[in-house]
């Protein structure tokens, strides 16, 4: 895979998942203190998931916030996202057509580093969006996230390698597993796409079942890991401080160390 990089860090470099924690407070003044709590964690990406902001439907109000959290957040890449309902996302009360303006602007302020847009979005969607990132130099993750099953090993490589041919920089798929046998298919599918993309990637299986996806992912070609600051933004997201010295020690582990 080729290398990407955000602010001077290098997402898939050496095969070691970064960790990335969410923001996911309604406010400006509550984002604050939710960043005053995660930043001393040393995430090395933050994830602002606006579908929770309560403002999202103001432009300028949330390309005001976005800075806030860049002068907060310094060195540190951040991901926008607006996780669509149909996803797993919280719902809002603006058209689509308005939650790529929101993007576009967001784009155009050079407040963040890489955007997250859904796969199942529509073909102009994309178009429009992968235009204004690139304009704006801004990486750009095409995602595929199922809360309710683990479709089939060959169906993930597919949304993955979608995401290649799109033009994404990032492709990303999260699935919820039914069994065991879900987690493996989940990594199997992540291995073999590593073996096809030369793009960076981000897969997990979720829940409590899947919480070692976030844990050894990276060995079958996952570039990031999410882990709760303070607030999680998913089902078995794993504390920051528990998640970096399992890490550790499976990394040690591997290298013999």
């Amino acid at each position: 895979m080729r290398p990407l990089k955000a602010r001077g860090r290098t997402l898939n470099e050496n095969g070691h998942a970064l960790i990335c924690t969410p923001l996911v407070a309604r406010t400006a003044d509550v984002l604050q203190a939710e960043l005053a709590t995660i930043l001393p964690k040393g995430p090395d990406v933050i994830e602002w998931r606006v579908d929770f902001f309560e403002e999202i439907h103001d432009p300028a109000r949330v390309i005001a916030t976005a800075r806030m959290i860049r002068q907060a957040a310094g060195s540190t890449p951040i991901i926008f996202t607006r996780r669509a309902a149909h996803e797993g996302g919280a719902a809002i009360a603006i058209e689509e057509d308005k939650v790529i303006t929101v993007y576009e602007a967001v784009c155009a302020s050079g407040a963040i580093d890489i955007i997250d847009y859904e796969l199942s979005q529509s073909a102009a969607n994309k178009v429009r969006l992968r235009a204004a990132s690139r304009k704006h130099d801004v990486a750009m993750i095409m995602s595929y996230h199922n809360f309710k099953n683990t479709p089939a090993s060959a169906e993930l490589v597919g949304k993955i390698t979608d995401a290649e041919n799109q033009g994404a920089d990032i492709a990303k798929v999260a699935v919820m597993p039914q069994s065991p046998g879900d987690v493996l298919v989940l990594l199997e599918a992540t291995l073999t796409a590593s073996e096809r993309i030369k793009i960076p990637m981000i897969t997990m299986s979720m829940g409590g079942l899947g919480a070692m996806t976030r844990l050894c992912g990276w060995m079958y070609g996952s570039a990031l890991t999410f882990a709760v600051g303070q607030s999680s933004s998913a089902p078995g997201q794993i504390p920051i401080e528990d998640l970096r010295a399992a890490l550790k020690t499976i990394q040690r582990a591997v290298s013999g160390g």
